[in-house]
């Protein structure tokens, strides 16, 4: 039978690619389920976010009839189950474990190891196409089912599809551009002005982040303590990490919220933010410090509510704690109606009833009232 392992792309791109492969037995790297959980405290596009969503809640419905660790039939044949990497076992030289893709790669090459018959791992990452071929292992792109999500998609997760000469390119530019902001810096202390220094065509060449990030680096290269230029550049950093995963924007991020938190240490949204960076680069307890922080002072920030849920949840895997969070979050919310706290009154729900089913499984004991469950009929 036919092993086919699925990339966090291709499950942002399309949910259904769950169910795309009958009489194959499907595998999700757990890797995958830690990235999309990651979704739940990024500022990703909605649609994004809704599709990973549907992924958490198609893959527990899964497990309502079994355990996914051990493999569950699927309704038109075949099996799905996950697959945690064992990192006891050697890879070969080359593959490590260093980033999301690299596990996902070795989760694959692991099945492989042992035994899965024509195994297959299907992505949209070019970069992880061309890697996993140089370790014998088959692979197939899937095309994205809706062009306008799947271009978000591409935005957040797919980060080497453009063709890498293409994406080689964009690099030298930005480095480039980079290294213009100090020359026009030079120029802006001499009485000019700086970002009309940098040449309109390299700023074409950029991304809006890239854009932001040059402008606020240009600020800041004249005037190190504007605050409004260190929580721009602060965010661009976010937004880079968002797109590529990359711890080192993750560090330059918090250095900038440091930074702009001496000179306004009461900003909550900007601190929130900061604590989801320490979160990203596994300092959860500092994350919990700096989301518990918020709340102190402003009890009823929905986000920092939420995403302290997370912290206890996925970062220390206390169940109660997190629960309590997001049970706050659904109090929080109770009287608005509008589309976004929908949407995240629907997340928190969601997360209470994955709790719920992992602490009966750990052994547990969890007390979530029923009104805090899915609201039936919500996606």
């Amino acid at each position: 039978m036919r092993t086919v392992v699925l990339d966090t792309n291709v499950l942002l791109s399309d949910p259904g690619a769950l169910l795309a492969y009958p009489d194959a037995n499907v595998i999700v790297p757990e890797t995958v389920l830690g990235e999309i959980d990651k979704l739940k405290v990024s500022r990703v596009d909605p649609d994004l976010r809704f599709r990973g969503r549907e992924v958490s809640r198609m893959l527990f419905e899964f497990s309502e009839s079994g355990s996914l660790v051990d493999g569950i039939d699927l309704p038109d044949g075949g099996t799905i189950r996950v697959v945690q990497l064992d990192s006891d076992t050697g890879l070969p030289e080359g593959l490590g474990t260093r980033n999301a893709d690299d596990r996902i790669l070795a989760t694959a090459y692991q099945a492989c190891s042992e035994g899965c018959e024509d195994l297959t791992l299907v992505t949209n990452d070019l970069n992880m196409l061309l890697k996993a071929q140089t370790y014998g292992i088959n692979v197939e792109r899937r095309s994205e089912v809706d062009a306008a999500v799947g271009t978000r998609a591409i935005r957040w997760f797919q980060r080497y599809k453009t063709p890498i000469t293409i994406l080689a390119i964009a690099i030298a530019v930005f480095a480039g551009v980079l290294a213009l902001s100090l020359y026009a810096s030079r120029i802006t202390g001499a009485g000019g002005n700086g970002a009309a220094a940098v040449p309109t065509e390299f700023r074409d060449m950029l991304s809006d982040t890239q854009r932001s990030l040059l402008d606020g680096l240009i600020v800041l290269e004249s005037d190190s303590g504007d605050l409004s230029a260190m929580k721009q550049v602060a965010n661009a950093y976010y937004a880079m990490h968002d797109q590529t995963g990359g711890a080192a924007y993750a560090q330059k991020g918090i250095e900038y919220y440091s930074k702009y938190l001496n000179a306004e240490p009461d900003d909550a949204d900007v601190r929130t933010d900061m604590a989801v960076l320490y979160f990203y680069i596994g300092e959860t307890d500092r994350a919990i410090q700096e989301a518990s922080h918020v709340i102190e002072s402003n009890p009823s920030h929905v986000k920092a509510n939420f995403n302290l849920g997370v912290f206890y949840w996925r970062g220390r895997s206390d169940y109660e704690a997190g629960a309590r969070q997001f049970m706050a979050v659904v109090d929080l919310l109770k009287d608005s109606n509008d589309p976004h706290s929908t949407m995240i009154d629907a997340d928190a729900r969601a997360n209470l009833q994955q709790i719920k089913q992992e602490a009966v499984e750990a052994g547990v004991t969890v007390d979530i009232d029923a009104s805090y469950m899915p609201v039936e009929g919500s996606s």
